[in-house]
């Protein structure tokens, strides 16, 4: 029954010590009947024996659990999470233990590394792309560097593509269709060209689906929907083996997106709105926000969901973004003796995307991302192992060199629309008492603001070059020790410039605070609005005194030895333990930001390290019918890597501390034929301690001390069953149902209110003045339970199938990330996760 096996085995995850070397065979990864096959050192190894800290996870436990994209993995992999907020080239975080880089910044590398047929994906977005004719994913936990091409801090995920099948004609072709217009199709055919020697492997998939969140402008009028999907995908393979041994793949996938993503619910109603401010100056009773429940309360969970349950979202366009690549893939093996092989991976891609969309998230034409604001992506990579086996078996050796160079090239187009003007005059007219009219910035400067637009330009060139090298030694038959040491060298060249300045506002702006035609109380409010920081021109005279932006033109550099030591003793042959220390690293870079050289400030970021300790036990018990596997762990982060959104601009810092700690239970339970249990349970401290500040303070770290990492719920558990059986002699049929419980987390990265220079002067203190400040409102994801299913028919040859589905069966609509709206003064708004999706799915194989 291959459903029900491939169900039990997808989940059975080694916690593990000794990391094997990596050839391009070792990333085939079989399910037999009774275990989880790796070829981890070019002969079949059960993943028991070899001690990795990979949750593995079959094309059967996918789709059984409508996984069809990196985003839904964390049904069946709880130690594994992933957001997204407005755009997919760089708003996409992904994370393992608790740990991401949370990001709204091309500039930023993910502290988890993609890995797609062994190429490294420099940036999440990259890789938001179908699971299709898919071998196994694996979710790597912890950092990762001595055996991958690319180092990172928090862990790994690898993706592997069905290759082609030297010696079979075979292929399937998929249908779906569900809720929310839901269309889905899907095929692959394999054709031998030179029987046992040659193969081609077509793949495609095309994915679309109306949007879950209904957008309504200021008037009330449907725009349409947002969240949907719309995407292309196909992929070649040629394959080949000759009698030499020399055997490889080259891969070609081209992929396409246009799909409108990125609306924001309102959950907290900004005072402004609450007092009737708006309609004072004719921008309507709620200025733009829509939907019937909003919390008006700082403290009304209850209501704040609510409005998140209603789905409807404000925006004056529906957004429009695209996205398109190209990628190629060169994996090549060649036997240099018998007991040791010469392994290249060497990828090119091309990412282009191009965003357009409501900034404000709101009805009103306020501020914009405009004119298909376009960034494009180019990476290569190279990677080179040698590796074998000596000593009669008892040492795995490989070393291996990596280099990689990455362009970012983009282009932000923004603009203040008709009511930027009136907004600011809402928001000024309880302190002045509607004194300065409906439009105060005019008043002041003589400016009307709408149509100010600009082009901020951003560029970064990185190089990557590391030598690397990861040995095992069984120094018994129970005792095996692994060494693991890679150099990493980084530089980086990034940069800021602006284009199509249409800004007349800011200078007038300017000009108005040094006559003192701005009252003293309402300066830095006049600057803010005036000179706003996505907007305002670069490098004005006045940018010596205010914090204005500033082109820049900077290099960094950095250099890192990684390395990593680990034991495993193997009690019995059912029963090994292991311990094992890391220390790994992911690289520095640029904001690329407009504010980021504001004040003169550098826009460089630190790279991030991390100390990493684990000890685990694995087993296999009552027969081979029950797997469970044990790890506990440390991660102690310095320098972590931060970027938050203030409500008018991006900044970035290194928090000095950062802390994962936690333990992991997984377990496949077979208790009689035809029935899988599996079960998960993360318990998880990953948090900022009490002293993460250090010996100097800053605002934006003192706020983050003594709270939870970002999406960091401290429990996490999964908990699945599947049944198969037989109706008839030619009828058979599945029913799956996965759980996955987690208790509340924190969804925006800032846990308090960062309090500004006055309020630390008045207060006396920074801690006095962030305890003042109190906590961020509607900060807080309560606990919730989430619940796909799938009941399916088969024949008894496994031909046809037809399946019916649901995820997030019970409807549990949650935030993925909550921020301050756009200009709003006091309002909260959240990026939403997917609510309750259902329907049908028809398979042919052959």
């Amino acid at each position: 029954m291959k459903k029900a096996t491939g169900a039990a085995l997808a989940l059975l995850t080694t916690s593990a010590l000794v990391s094997a070397p990596a050839a391009m065979a070792q990333d085939d990864t079989s399910f037999s009947e009774d275990i989880v096959i790796s070829s981890a050192t070019r002969r079949p190894q059960d993943l028991q024996d070899v001690p990795i800290a990979v949750t593995v996870l079959s094309p059967e436990t996918l789709e059984d659990n409508g996984v069809v994209n990196i985003q839904n993995l964390a049904i069946v992999a709880p130690s594994f999470a992933a957001s997204q907020a407005q755009t997919a080239s760089g708003t996409v975080v992904l994370r393992i233990r608790g740990v991401g880089t949370t990001s709204n910044n091309i500039g930023f590398e993910s502290a988890v590394g993609v890995f797609i047929d062994g190429a490294y994906q420099s940036r999440p977005g990259i890789a938001l792309g179908e699971f299709v004719d898919v071998e196994n994913v694996e979710v790597l936990r912890g950092p990762q560097g001595t055996l991958f091409g690319r180092n990172t801090s928090a862990g790994a995920l690898k993706i592997e593509n069905k290759r082609p099948d030297l010696s079979e004609v075979g292929g399937f072709v998929n249908a779906t269709y569900g809720s929310f217009e839901h269309t889905s199709l899907q095929g692959a055919v394999n054709i031998p060209v030179v029987e046992d020697k040659v193969a081609v492997r077509l793949t495609g998939a095309t994915r679309n689906r109306r949007g879950y969140v209904r957008l309504f402008d200021r008037d009330g009028n449907k725009l349409g929907n947002s969240n949907e999907l719309d995407q292309l995908l196909l992929r070649g393979q040629v394959g080949w083996e000759a009698d030499s041994g020399f055997k490889g793949r080259l891969l070609v996938d081209y992929s396409e997106s246009d799909a409108a993503v990125g609306a924001a619910l309102e959950v907290q109603q900004s005072p402004v709105e609450t007092a009737g401010l708006f309609p004072l100056v004719g921008l309507g009773a709620r200025g733009g926000m829509v939907g019937p429940d909003v919390a008006v309360s700082a403290n009304d969970d209850d209501l704040a969901q609510d409005a998140v349950d209603n789905l409807i979202a404000g925006a004056s366009f529906v957004p429009n973004p695209s996205s398109d690549q190209l990628g190629f893939i060169a994996e090549l093996e060649y036997p240099i003796t018998d007991n040791a092989d010469i392994i290249y991976i060497g990828s090119l891609r091309n990412y282009n995307a191009t965003e357009e969309y409501d900034s404000d998230f709101s009805g009103l034409d306020v501020f914009d991302v405009v004119n298909d604001s376009p960034v494009e992506i180019d990476t290569m990579t190279h990677e080179l192992r040698v590796q074998g086996d000596a000593m009669d078996g008892r040492l795995d050796w490989l070393v291996g060199a990596y280099y990689s160079e990455e362009e970012i090239d983009q282009q932000v187009n923004f603009r203040l629309g008709e009511d930027y003007g009136e907004l600011v005059g809402a928001l000024f007219f309880g302190p002045t008492a509607g004194a300065l009219g409906a439009n105060p910035l005019t008043v002041f400067t003589g400016v009307d603001p709408a149509g100010t637009s600009i082009s901020q330009l951003y560029n970064q060139d990185s190089k990557s070059f590391s030598v690397f090298t990861n040995n095992t030694f069984a120094v018994t038959d129970a005792l095996s020790l692994t060494l693991g040491l890679r150099y990493s060298d980084e530089s980086k060249d990034g940069s800021f410039a602006q284009a199509n300045v249409n800004n007349d506002i800011c200078p007038a702006t300017l000009g108005a605070l040094g006559t003192g035609a701005v009252p003293a109380a309402l300066s830095t409010n006049v600057f803010g609005l005036g000179c706003l920081a996505f907007l305002a021109p670069a490098d004005l005279p006045a940018a010596a005194v205010f914090p204005l932006p500033r082109t820049f033109d900077d290099e960094f550099k950095d250099e890192e030895l990684i390395y990593t030591a680990k034991v495993g003793y193997e009690f019995t042959p059912s029963i090994s333990t292991y311990a094992s220390f890391t220390h790994g690293y992911k690289s520095g870079g640029f904001n690329l930001d407009s504010t980021a050289a504001s004040g003169g400030a550098d826009p460089r970021f630190d790279s991030e390290e991390v100390d990493s300790y684990e000890i685990g036990l694995k087993s296999r018990l009552f027969d081979n019918r029950m797997t469970l596997n044990v790890a506990a762990f440390m991660q102690d982060f310095t320098d972590f890597q931060v970027l938050e959104f203030t409500g008018a601009q991006f900044t970035t810092f290194n928090v000095p501390k950062a802390n994962s700690d936690g333990i992991e239970i997984e377990t496949v339970i077979n208790p009689v034929d035809g029935l899988t249990l599996n079960g998960g349970l993360t318990l998880l401290d990953a948090s900022y301690p009490d002293d993460c500040a250090g010996d100097n303070p800053v605002p934006n770290t003192a706020t983050l001390c003594g709270n939870p990492l970002t999406n960091a719920p401290e429990t996490v558990g999964i908990l699945g069953a599947s049944y198969e059986g037989s109706i008839t002699d030619k009828i058979d049929f599945f029913v799956n149902a996965q759980l996955r419980h987690e208790s509340s987390r924190r969804t925006s990265t800032q846990a308090q209110t960062v309090p500004s220079a006055d309020a630390i002067a008045a207060a006396g203190s920074l801690d006095a003045a962030v305890a003042a400040a109190g906590d961020v409102p509607f900060d807080i994801q309560p606990s919730n339970t989430k619940i796909n299913a799938r009941l399916g028919f088969t024949d008894a040859d496994d031909l046809y199938a037809l399946e019916f589905w649901a995820t997030n069966l019970t409807n549990e609509v949650t935030r993925g990330v909550t921020f301050n709206t756009v200009f709003r003064s006091g309002s909260r708004s959240a990026f939403i996760q997917e609510p309750r999706m259902y329907g049908v799915t028809v398979r042919r194989n052959f």
